[in-house]
């Protein structure tokens, strides 16, 4: 989202309002408060406007889907496919469980194995070129069942898997709750991630349902758990951490997406250091010194300089 950001109108703390950037293609005009804003999680002001980029939409797009017998096999095809240098719209990797949740939701027969979804753009030609060479790739890490679509109707009823994903969970454990989490890693080391979380995911008694978007190592992961049932919530809470733990080790992130906010405070430092929560702690006083905007989040309490 935030490469599709081209400016924001703000209002601070001290209820001055500002522009962040011009509306130029590119700028190397001071520092990119931009970014900073979009990555603040509201600490640090109030966003009242934002002016976005709009993209051309593409001539022609082909949706895919393969099934592989291992999560590890469709993880391995997403980083063959990054690493081909094929312009991949979306690569969408979903576990056999989360297929599962699928058919019941939708009483669809999809095979309950993991699943790869891809989405193609450019030339008519040029996304069917990049089909079959993924097709090819596919082929080499056991997929099966290929099917791709062209049809506007047939391509939306393909993503319309993905897309209902998450309520589909309900389906299989109505009266649940849902701990959703995600990690990111760089991409060499998403087929490991995803491996040894499963492995993790699968002996646990609560269901859990893994959406990954396989093309830049984010991984995903819906937990389900009875809120009345406290060792059902510390057992989510220790996946959770389990899963944050690897990410780290691999160089990774905490969070690719979901962000912060006061629930993984608790890992930042140990992924991005103590001097580099000082400077935050820093911009966010100089900002905000009453902290009134979004007071407790981002910033762990310990911090000061």
């Amino acid at each position: 989202m935030r490469d599709n950001v081209i400016n924001l109108k703000v209002v601070l703390a001290d209820g001055e309002v500002m522009k962040t950037a011009s509306r130029a293609r590119k700028s190397a005009a001071g520092y990119d408060l931009t970014r900073l804003l979009i990555g603040s999680e509201g600490t640090l002001g109030v966003i009242t406007e934002i002016t976005l980029r709009l993209q051309k939409l593409p001539q022609s797009s082909v949706v895919a889907m393969c099934n592989f017998p291992t999560i590890k096999d469709a993880a391995d095809v997403a980083i063959d496919t990054m690493h081909s240098g094929i312009q991949v719209s979306r690569v969408e990797l979903l576990d056999e469980v989360q297929i599962r949740a699928i058919n019941l939701a939708n009483d669809k027969k999809l095979p309950e194995i993991p699943t790869l979804m891809f989405e193609f753009v450019g030339t008519e030609a040029y996304a069917r070129e990049q089909t079959q060479i993924v097709q090819k790739i596919a082929s080499e890490h056991n997929g099966s069942d290929f099917v791709f679509a062209e049809d506007p109707e047939e391509k939306k009823e393909l993503w319309k898997i993905r897309k209902e994903a998450l309520w589909a969970c309900f389906a299989m454990k109505p009266k649940f709750e849902a701990m959703i989490t995600d990690v990111c890693v760089p991409l060499s080391h998403l087929a490991e991630l995803i491996s040894r979380s499963k492995q993790e995911l699968d002996g646990s008694p609560l269901t859990c349902t893994v959406i990954a978007h396989a093309g830049d190592g984010n991984f995903h992961v819906v937990v389900l758990f009875d809120p009345t049932k406290e060792e059902q919530r510390r057992e989510a809470e220790r996946l959770n951490h389990f899963m944050v733990h690897i990410a780290l080790s691999m160089e990774g992130t905490c969070t690719g997406e979901h962000g912060v906010g006061t629930g993984k405070m608790k890992y930042l430092e140990k992924e991005l250091g103590i001097e580099n929560l000082r400077t935050m702690k820093r911009i966010k006083d100089a900002l905000d010194p009453n902290n009134i905007m979004n007071p407790g989040k981002l910033i762990p309490p310990h911090i000061c300089f």
